[in-house]
């Protein structure tokens, strides 16, 4: 049994400049951090003994004999990359509901890599495990994906991820003091909406609109380098990045329909009622999980405001995919034979 424990992630600044169509001609950057909520992927070889070669558990139960009949789109073509050629059974645990803007497609996607490297003796790199999740999301399986995802997933922490026009990246913890990473750490509120969705979906709307929407891209890309000063400076932290967070949310939802909804501008508007100081929809909009940022003092009234929702409360997580267990059973010894 090999199982791999990999972050899911909270995008503060940057999004939607992370998508290739964009920084391929214009260079992106994004700012965010993964939080202790996390998805388990658990692998091991199958034994002989059923009718079915390979088992895969989601929220569905699939039993089949060819990887081409596997329907989890993920697992299908990750498998198939992979060259699996022995019964395989993998079942997929989280904390936190997927298509819910915390990237949990792409957690999955670096999860399932790690664990399936692990159980063939091969130990990866943090920079393959994001290029191959990159590559498997974006040109095998075709999804209109960004590529920040997979890299939180990977790599973890608190970091600024330059995305370079000729399909490089680069990942760089943001250094800030441990009392300024308490300040963000202990300002942040977290609620789920109440409704999930698909991605992909506002993510295409987005992509055909790029042309028409330099502008807001280009500032959405310049609040990075602020947001980072605002990080490191000794006061003002909260009100500022808040501040901040209010205008990107302001231009991020006019970068395509769906973004928000009537629905997530009324939650959006009683946190700000209540005492937020900015927020955003994390992922690509439409639902999921909304931030705040709140001073602490305003966090109860914002609390008794949205007390019809559920609010997670998170640390932040620093370590990327992890193999948390390594327990190659008698049907494989870990170098695949």
């Amino acid at each position: 049994m090999i199982i791999s424990k990999t972050p899911f992630r909270v995008s503060l600044f940057g999004g939607g400049t992370d998508y290739p169509d964009w920084y391929r001609k214009n260079g992106g950057a994004v700012i965010g951090t993964t939080i202790d909520k996390y998805c388990y992927l658990s692998v091991r070889y199958l034994p002989p003994f059923f009718e079915h070669k390979h088992r895969v558990v989601w929220s569905n139960i699939e039993l089949v004999n060819h990887i081409d009949e596997i329907q989890h789109p993920a697992v299908r073509a990750i498998m198939g990359e992979m060259d699996v050629e022995r019964g395989m059974e993998i079942s997929y645990n989280a904390d936190l509901p997927a298509r819910s803007g915390l990237g949990s497609s792409s957690s999955f996607s670096v999860g399932l890599l790690n664990a399936l490297y692990a159980i063939k003796g091969e130990m990866v790199s943090k920079k393959q495990l994001a290029n191959e999740a990159i590559r498997i999301e974006q040109d095998v399986m075709k999804e209109a994906v960004g590529s920040q995802d997979q890299i939180w997933a990977a790599y973890g922490g608190l970091n600024r991820i330059e995305f370079n026009s000729d399909g490089s990246y680069d990942v760089a913890p943001i250094v800030i003091s441990a009392a300024n990473k308490e300040r963000l750490h202990s300002s942040m509120m977290l609620f789920f909406t109440g409704f999930s969705r698909y991605s992909t979906d506002i993510a295409v709307k987005k992509i055909a609109n790029f042309g028409n929407k330099e502008r807001e891209l280009r500032q959405l890309h310049f609040f990075c380098d602020e947001a980072v000063k605002i990080l490191q400076r000794c006061d003002g932290l909260v009100s500022d990045l808040g501040a901040l967070m209010h205008d990107a949310w302001m231009l991020k939802r006019e970068l395509a329909d769906g973004v928000t909804t009537k629905e997530v501008d009324e939650i959006y508007q009683a946190g700000l009622d209540a005492g937020a100081i900015g927020g955003k929809i994390l992922g690509a909009g439409g639902g999921g999980f909304m931030l705040f940022l709140v001073d602490p003092k305003n966090q109860k009234a914002v609390r008794e405001k949205l007390k019809n929702l559920i609010q997670v409360k998170f640390d932040l997580d620093s370590g990327g995919s992890k193999i948390v267990v390594f327990e190659p059973d008698e049907f494989g010894n870990g170098n695949g034979h």
